[in-house]
Parts: C-alpha cells; structure tokens; sequence
C-alpha cells in the first residue's frame, strides 16, 4: 500500500502559509499600539496585559491551519493498494555449475572463476521473477543445491553458499555428465512447456558414470534444452595453491566439442565466456532468447484521504470565526 497526491501540483500553494504568516506578523510589529488621552500616564505603568491580547494571535494561527488543511485536501491525499494477476506461465529452469578446484582460477576479474559465476547467476535469477528455478553444483559429484523454486530468495541464499570442491572437503573432479542428468532429473516431472538446463563448467568430464553424451540424449527425451557455457580464458592462467599462498599458471581445458555436442543434440547453444562482462553478456542473451509466457494484469484500489483533511480544516475554521466575533472580538 503506498500514500500519494492525485494533484500534487496544488501543494504549491503551500508557499501563501509562511507568506501570510511572515505579512502578518510584519505589521502587527510595525503597528503603533492604541492610545488613550489620559493626564498622567505613569498610573498606567506597570498594569498587566489582558490574556485576551496574548491570545488574539491565536485565531490568525488557527486561520493558516485551516488553510493548509484545505491545501492538503485539495492535492487529493489517497492510498493506492495494487494488486496483480499474472496468467500464463514462466520457464523452468535448473542451473548446473561447475565448483571443481580449477574454478579457482584467477582469469576472471575481480575474483575467481567461481564467484564471477555467482554474481552473474544471481543477476540472470533477479531478471525470471516468473520461473521456477534449481540450482545443481558438481564436481566429481553432482549434488542438487536447490530445488526447483519461484523463492528465488532462498535460491540466492542457496547460491552464496556454494564453494569450491577443495574448500569443501570432497573429492576433486568435473562430472559433466552427472551434472547434466541432475538437472534434467530435476525437470524431469515438470509439466512446463519450456524445461531448459543451463550448465556452465571450465573443464573436461572426467569423472562420474555418465557420459555428457548419454546425459543429452536423456535431457533430450524429456524435452530438456540444455545451453552449455564453457568459463575459461585460453592460454596459461593463474591458479592459487597450498590454500592461496602460492600461485601457479595452468593451462586452461575445455572439451568445447562435447560441449557443442550436447547443445545441439538438446536444440540449445554452446557460448564461451573469457571474461566475466563476457560470462554477463551470454546470461543476458539466454534471458532473451527464453521469454516466460506470462501476462500481468495490475488492478490499483484507491482510498480518497481528502475528508480526513478537509473535516478537521472545517472545524477549525468555524471555531476561528467564533472566537473572532466572541472572545477576540475589536470594538469599533
């Protein structure tokens, strides 16, 4: 629920308030006081002043809030209470990412490989706020990190704690093919009519069961597109060893034929990412080519606040006028 003016623009006329009320007070200064034709004035001297004359500013000040309540009331105060209905619906899709030790690798500004993954997946999940979405990770296992969600809070929250293999303790290695099959088997029972994969790793399958292969044509029989992202620089890059402490070049492997390979077998795409703007740029062009089939339908309520206003400034005016024709009352 959010408050609002339907006519700001009249709020303007705020401005007169402090203008009337700086006017006033001007004359009442530069004004002489009453005077009387009296023999001896000094047996005036020391006579205390009515309350009513202390006072009497009272009913001006009473006159500005009445106006300024009116303003208000004028501007059309209101609460908007928005609610939507969304039809159609979104795509479902489960992330697989690599979290073997090479990931660590330093090719990929400002951090790793690993945690530039991290931030783009995060922004690519941000932009499907209709999809369900999964998260496997994968090493020389494949384990499911997240189910298939629309709390992509929780699926945020999943991502961030993902680490590399080696800080986790398990065994070393890049499952291609497992990662795969874990997320198709996560789609598997899905009734969406886009189920789409989107793996990324920085190496060769060489370990698991499954052959990336095999994997594919099982996505493939479920209806599974599956994109793949091979994440590396080419050439030798950075690796930090022995916990960080040293750093060694090593040359970066990617199996971008079986890659291909699992794209087309699947009807997605292979992308190779050097840099992470370059990571960025391929997330972004899956968000477009995967639109959700979704249409928004926004319904606003509106609670008109003018009476709220306008009762009290009412008041306050009528009771302006009587005690300026009562109490406060000039005599000519």
């Amino acid at each position: 629920m959010n408050f609002q003016f339907a006519a700001p623009w009249l709020l303007i006329l705020i401005i007169i308030i402090p203008l009337l009320a700086a006017r006033y007070f001007l004359l009442r200064k530069g004004s002489l006081p009453a005077t009387i034709t009296y023999t001896k004035t000094s047996l005036m001297r020391g006579l205390p002043t009515s309350w009513r004359i202390r006072l009497r500013p009272l009913g001006f000040v009473l006159r500005l809030v009445s106006m300024t309540l009116m303003i208000l009331a004028l501007a059309r105060p209101q609460f908007v209470q928005g609610r939507e209905t969304i039809s159609g619906e979104g795509v479902e899709i489960a992330l697989a990412l690599d979290i073997s030790g090479s990931m660590a690798s330093l090719d990929f500004e400002p951090n790793n490989r690993l945690e530039a993954a991290k931030g783009v997946i995060g922004d690519f999940v941000a932009e499907r706020q209709y999809d369900k979405i999964g998260l496997v990770v994968f090493a020389s296992e494949a384990f499911s990190q997240s189910p298939l969600t629309l709390d992509h809070n929780m699926l945020n929250r999943s991502l961030d704690q993902v680490e590399l293999a080696t800080d986790l303790g398990i065994e070393d290695g890049t499952a291609i093919g497992l990662g795969i099959a874990n997320a198709a088997n996560m789609l598997a029972n899905s009734d969406a009519e886009s189920k789409v994969v989107i793996l990324l790793t920085d190496g060769v399958n060489n370990s698991g069961q499954i052959d990336p292969l095999s994997a594919a044509e099982a996505a493939k029989a479920l209806g599974i597109k599956v994109y793949t992202i091979g994440a590396a620089r080419p050439g030798q890059v950075p690796v930090p060893v022995n916990g960080g402490s040293q750093i060694v070049y090593q040359e970066s492997a990617i199996d971008e034929g079986t890659l291909m390979q699992v794209a087309d077998i699947t009807g997605g795409m292979y992308f190779r990412a050097e840099d992470t703007s370059g990571l960025r740029e391929i997330y972004d062009e899956i968000n477009t080519m995967e639109k959700s089939q979704v249409e928004i339908q926004v319904f606003n309520q509106y609670t008109e606040l003018a009476a709220l206003f306008l009762v009290p400034a009412l008041i306050i005016f009528l009771v302006e006028i009587l005690l300026r024709k009562t109490i406060f009352r000039i005599n000519p």
